[in-house]
């Protein structure tokens, strides 16, 4: 009767990636409400368009940084713990940022709740997709990421809709509360170890040779001192300055260039339609051409795109943009913890995509701020635009040079 339950039971791992899915889009699509936020906030507090601005960045920063504490506690704690406190932090970021009564309050809400809450949440739910899957990894990451691409679509345009019928404050209100009771819920679903039910990775039977490496890899310290490690870090960092340039600039941009400010403001929205698109459809062929080969796919695809934005002037030449560059970011996204997993192994997850994860946290902090003091400069954003599109063809060709460095886990059995 027991080794009949793999195949007439679903398999618990695709419950993980909803799970996985329900968080990220809980999480991204909470921070990506902040712009649906900004002329309320300026109009009743009297902020400047500047001191907005920065916000993204020190949340993004908090999101990616605090990986590197909350991925070992996950790997130590369990993953469930972490990703429950995290949803639980954005609810009542959100909700606290209702009873703001300066925009300091609003910002230091918003900052603790959703750049804590994600920070928490985000990579421990990652880290805990990779152990219930070897053959489909890529796929199933990018399952779970996609919910950053659908919540960005959705959250931005429900938190407009909630604020023009109840206004601002009372939108904040609801969003916390669905943050946490949907977020929160969703956590409890997320489990680190196939075997503690009954199964191996990609729902095998226990005692096959793909369920026994569930816990087995090098070490964080081992990892770290690895030249594929130091070889993914660079190319993480290089790439990460560019990446979220467009997350800033992009509506700006095409505001200079007469594109008017409701149809620059979907452009943002075709980043996620893309992005969404890359995270869903390319993670399964990544699992087909090698993991490795796509990752640097990726950073050659954002580079080709991030040029076309430098030479696109009008809205459909920046539609094309957007949705290109949607792609290869969602692929990007997807793709990273299946190859820290392949590389390093799944007993130390989740304190090794932290570590990494510092990268994209130095790159959110400063790639959008130095755009911005270039454009103050030159007045043109083709400099750093063509900055963005040079780091991310560097990243690619450090990407191929760490192929070559010998594997962390060549002596231990991990598929």
């Amino acid at each position: 009767m027991h080794s009949a339950q793999p195949t007439t039971k679903l398999f618990y791992g695709w419950l993980v990636v909803a799970a996985a899915f329900v968080v990220t889009f809980v999480g991204f699509g909470s921070a990506y409400t902040f712009s649906s936020f900004v002329e309320s906030l300026q109009r009743d507090f009297g902020a400047s368009r500047g001191s907005v601005s920065l916000v993204f960045s020190l949340a993004g920063f908090l999101y990616f940084g605090l990986g590197v504490i909350s991925g070992p506690l996950a790997d130590r704690w369990g993953a469930r713990k972490l990703a429950a406190l995290g949803m639980a932090l954005v609810g009542l970021g959100l909700m606290l940022a209702s009873q703001a009564q300066t925009i300091v309050q609003v910002y230091a809400a918003y900052g603790i709740g959703i750049g804590a809450g994600v920070g928490c949440a985000y990579v421990p739910t990652l880290g805990a997709v990779q152990r219930w899957f070897v053959k489909r990894r890529g796929f199933a990451s990018g399952l779970a990421v996609s919910g950053i691409g659908v919540g960005t679509l959705v959250m931005p345009p429900l938190a407009t809709w909630l604020i023009a019928s109840l206004g601002w404050r009372d939108a904040y209100l609801v969003l916390g509360i669905l943050a946490v009771i949907t977020g929160v819920g969703s956590s409890l679903f997320i489990a680190d170890d196939p075997r503690r039910h009954g199964t191996g990775p990609d729902g095998d039977p226990l005692g096959s040779m793909s369920s026994a490496p569930v816990r087995q890899g090098v070490s964080i310290g081992e990892a770290v001192r690895t030249p594929r490690f130091a070889g993914l870090y660079a190319a993480c960092l290089i790439s990460a300055f560019g990446v979220f340039v467009p997350f800033v600039h992009l509506v700006p941009f095409a505001v200079d260039h007469h594109v008017t400010s409701a149809l620059a403001v979907l452009l943002l929205g075709m980043i996620g339609v893309g992005s969404t698109a890359g995270r869903f459809v390319l993670g399964s062929i990544a699992d087909r051409i090698g993991r490795d080969t796509f990752l640097i796919a990726m950073y050659v695809g954002m580079a080709v795109s991030l040029a076309i934005w430098a030479i696109a002037g009008g809205f459909w030449s920046l539609t094309i943009f957007a949705l290109l560059f949607g792609v290869f970011y969602g692929g990007w996204v997807a793709i990273l913890p299946a190859v820290v997993t392949d590389h390093f192994g799944g007993r130390n997850v989740g304190g090794i995509i932290g570590i990494l994860y510092t990268s994209v946290a130095i790159g959110t902090l400063l790639g959008p701020s130095a755009a911005g003091f270039a454009f103050d400069v030159s007045h043109s954003y083709f400099i750093p635009v063509a900055i963005s599109a040079a780091a991310n063809v560097a990243a690619a060709f450090i990407a191929m040079a760490t192929l070559r460095t010998d594997s962390p886990i060549a002596s231990v059995a991990v598929p």
